[in-house]
């Protein structure tokens, strides 16, 4: 899944998703830096994240679906700490 450094809000929303949806590929990226100065910054860093995934869960569900699979995961992370959330939802096997 995603390698190299990150914080705790990244860490936890990788093992939230590993955990709800068993992903076959997963990639969480802060984007937070990105938005600095814009509404929703967080001083704090770890605002603004994009997650692609892609996992059998997702087969036959439409773009919604999937996205609201990954919100229901992060739920309670997106009311309180994270201030925005790209998702790029995908089933094994379909183009990118």
């Amino acid at each position: 899944m995603t390698g190299g450094l990150r914080g705790p809000v990244a860490a936890e929303i990788e093992k939230r998703l590993i955990a709800a949806l068993s992903p076959t590929r997963l990639d969480v990226a802060d984007d937070s830096e990105l938005h600095r100065g814009h509404a929703g910054h967080d001083a704090r860093g770890e605002s603004h994240f994009t997650v692609r995934i892609e996992a059998d869960a997702f087969a036959g569900q439409s773009r919604v679906q999937r996205q609201r699979m990954v919100n229901r995961a992060l739920a309670d992370l997106l009311a309180e700490r994270v201030h925005a959330l790209a998702i790029v939802a995908r089933a094994p096997g379909e183009p990118q």
